[in-house]
């Protein structure tokens, strides 16, 4: 089975400004290494055959860290530039990138986290599903909604604006934040609708009827989302 790596890197990191006022925030230090080549480590060490990253954000200074990484043989470029895509437009537009692969690890170079990366894709494999999605039990926003039991996700809810989208019985499910990391097979990534820009927390929701799209819950992990400027800064304190 044949997995490529996509890093989300194409951001334009406006929550850690100003620390992004001249530099993409993939190229942010934390604990002495770029934020980008932390994640490009984890997910090589997880066996990926190779790595894709988009880029936007100053592009050229992208490119030139990526050539310069011990890896730049197995990383691919999807240059963004002309304009930001989201997460599941620029997936898509990826495609002819990742067309030969089976499964897509998916990471947001923003997360710096000891996930067991190998853990959540054999759990992907061994539950046949066709995306799973890394979560945790955390206060935050934004909710995806999971049934208890199975784990198959049924809808999505806005805790502080009250919008809420259900696509399956709701009854026994639970809210679960999303860890910005998932699995997807590309049979379904070819699925995402040719179109400029699209988010791929639409697109789980619209699939999530009639597809296998499953949680991987690592509450026992360490987790940060280092994208937020306070929250940085305190991580350095």
């Amino acid at each position: 089975m044949k997995i490529t790596g996509f890093l989300y890197a194409a951001g334009l990191g406006t929550r850690l400004y100003p620390l992004t006022a001249s530099k993409p925030k993939a190229l942010v230090r934390y604990n002495g290494k770029a934020l980008l080549d932390n994640a490009l480590d984890k997910l090589f060490a997880s066996g990926v055959a190779k790595v894709i990253v988009n880029v936007h954000h100053f592009p050229d200074m992208m490119v030139e860290a990526l050539r310069q990484h011990p890896c730049a043989g197995r990383i691919f470029v999807s240059d963004e530039r002309a304009y930001l895509r989201d997460t599941a437009g620029g997936l898509k537009f990826a495609e002819h990138l990742w067309q030969d692969s089976d499964l897509l690890l998916l990471y947001n170079v923003d997360i710096v986290s000891n996930i067991n990366l190998n853990s959540l894709i054999n759990s992907h494999i061994q539950n046949h599903a066709d995306a799973t999605l890394s979560v945790r039990h955390r206060q935050t926003q934004r909710y995806f909604l999971f049934d208890r039991e199975s784990k198959q996700l049924c809808g999505w809810r806005n805790v502080k604006t009250g919008e809420e989208i259900l696509t399956r019985s709701a009854d026994n499910a639970e809210e679960l934040a999303f860890s910005g990391i998932h699995v997807m097979n590309t049979a379904l990534a070819r699925g995402i609708p040719s179109v400029e820009k699209s988010s791929v927390t639409g697109f789980y929701l619209s699939q999530s009827e009639n597809r296998r799209i499953l949680a991987h819950v690592h509450d026992g992990d360490e987790w940060c989302d280092v994208g937020k400027y306070d929250q940085f800064r305190n991580l350095l304190s």
